[in-house]
């Protein structure tokens, strides 16, 4: 068993969720006192969604960039403290709910105060800071001078996808790349400035964390976004035409949870161009993730054993294939570069033997989420009494209705349960849990942290008792997800007592 999971638990809670004045959560105060209350509780994990910019639909998996940071998470109470903002800049903000993200009104506020930040930096004679941003971008060139480009880009054309931009542009010929560099010189510079930001600030947060033994689990999306500073420069890493759009796209097949299977509309990897070069793009974003976060989970971990292949021209899954991915070479190559590295497997869905082959040969604990253990009988892999110790429970995931939600809410949000099929999994749940259902979410938690599986993770949303209203993303829908955020008052010390003598008593 990898001596990177101890016996450990831990919550998952994306940073936007957290409480603030600013209409999202940021990596401000709030970030601390909820790494406080980790320390205080016992855990030893603080699991987080994908930390990249977000494109369409502010989904946190698909990003304008694999190794860039979300600037929205940035947090202006520092940037006050630095000088960079005063309160004047904060008279014109667009006041937001405390409860939900609007990132509407989000990126308004985001990009007027990033934009007074960067012009007071400019006015400013202060000689750390700014050899701490030439630092940055020096270390970060590999990466952080083609994002700045694509997002200064992106802004002078309205936010069209770059493939729609002047075909030099497009094909990045010499000349236009550098006569763009030139007329949007200040605005590439002020995008490597919210860069340095946001990583100055997430590493602080970092840094606190470990200090007091809490490890960053983090997250890497198997495919990245077409509208991406990742396909705009690498497009030979990709299955693209003549005009640089895609032949095929991701998605997953019809299954139990959606007749026309997903349609996810990520470009698919070159797999064959990526192995000859020996994975180089692959390995460096693997190396930045690990700067990044202590563990990593790797999302949609069967797509790297094969991937569905989805023609482009359609509209929806039903049509793909399977088509088989160089997964051994590929992480044989990450370990070479590397070393043994902290990786989680997320292999959920319809794993075949193949996929198991695969994460068990490289020793990767897989996913277990308690939400599906009551569907069928004892033999049912997700029930506690069936795990191994190298695995993960979760309770739910951000995928899952809440717990609560799950228990309570009939049919349940984008469920295609049938009632009496409802009626006897609940029925199994309680009987299996030895519950009366009234405190489902902590007979959940209990069941968790008793099992054998060496790492056990808790939504927030699941301590808190929360129904389907804090569900953080619905699968295969474009709007509604990832709002959800709670108020700092919620999070009382006796839910902290509660889950602390949990962990002690089962040795976490």
């Amino acid at each position: 068993m990898p001596q990177s999971f101890p016996r450990s638990s831990g919550v998952l809670l994306h940073p936007t969720s957290l409480p603030g004045r600013y209409g999202i959560g940021d990596l401000g105060d709030s970030a601390y006192r909820f790494a406080d209350f980790l320390l205080q509780s016992g855990q030893r994990l603080w699991q987080v969604l994908p930390l990249g910019p977000t494109g369409y639909g502010d989904s946190p998996y698909a990003c304008y960039s694999a190794f860039a940071g979300n600037t929205l998470l940035i947090s202006f109470e520092r940037l006050l403290k630095l000088g960079l903002l005063v309160e004047n800049d904060l008279s014109d903000f667009v006041q937001s709910p405390a409860d939900v993200v609007d990132f509407e009104r989000v990126h308004v506020n985001s990009n007027k105060l990033l934009a007074h930040a960067f012009e007071r930096f400019k006015g400013l004679s202060n000689d750390a800071m700014t050899s701490a941003f030439e630092r940055f971008q020096k270390s970060e060139t590999a990466w952080l001078d083609d994002y700045a480009l694509f997002r200064a880009l992106k802004d002078a054309h309205s936010g069209t996808l770059w493939n729609e931009w002047e075909s030099e542009l497009v094909t990045r010929e010499s000349s236009a790349i550098a006569a763009a560099q030139e007329k949007l010189r200040n605005e590439i510079e002020a995008q490597q400035f919210y860069q340095f930001l946001f990583f100055s600030q997430w590493y602080e947060l970092k840094s606190y964390c470990n200090q007091r033994g809490i490890r960053i689990v983090g997250d890497i999306p198997i495919f990245v976004a077409l509208d991406s500073a990742d396909v705009w420069t690498n497009p030979e890493q990709f299955k693209l035409d003549k005009n640089l759009r895609p032949t095929v796209v991701a998605g997953v097949p019809p299954d139990y949870f959606s007749d026309t299977g997903q349609f996810w509309g990520n470009p698919i990897y070159n797999w064959e161009r990526m192995q000859a070069d020996g994975f180089d793009w692959w390995v460096k974003r693997v190396r930045a993730a690990f700067q990044m976060f202590d563990i990593v989970r790797v999302d949609h971990f069967r797509g790297f054993a094969a991937a569905w292949e989805i023609p482009a021209e359609d509209k929806t899954a039903e049509r793909g294939r399977w088509v088989e991915v160089p997964g051994r070479e590929l992480f044989e190559a990450i370990r070479t570069r590397l070393g043994e590295l902290p990786i989680i497997a997320e292999d959920l869905g319809v794993i075949t033997p193949d996929v198991e082959q695969l994460r068990d040969g490289l020793g990767f604990p897989g996913m277990h989420v308690l939400q599906f253990a009551f569907g069928s009988d004892a033999t049912n892999t997700d029930l506690p009494h069936n795990y191994t110790r190298n695995l993960v429970v979760y309770t739910g995931t951000h995928d899952n209705d809440t717990t609560v939600g799950w228990f309570t809410s009939g049919e349940g949000k984008g469920s295609t349960r049938g009632a009496d099929e409802i009626d006897r999994e609940r029925e199994f749940c309680l009987r299996y849990l030895n519950s009366d259902g009234r405190e489902i979410n902590w007979d959940f938690i209990r069941a968790a942290l008793a099992s054998v599986a060496d790492v056990a993770i808790v939504p927030l949303q699941d301590l808190l008792g929360l129904g389907n209203e804090a569900r953080m993303n619905l699968p295969n829908s474009t709007s509604g997800n990832w709002t959800w955020r709670f108020e700092e008052e919620v999070l009382t010390e006796e839910i902290g007592t509660r889950l602390r003598d949990l962990t002690r008593t089962y040795g976490r």
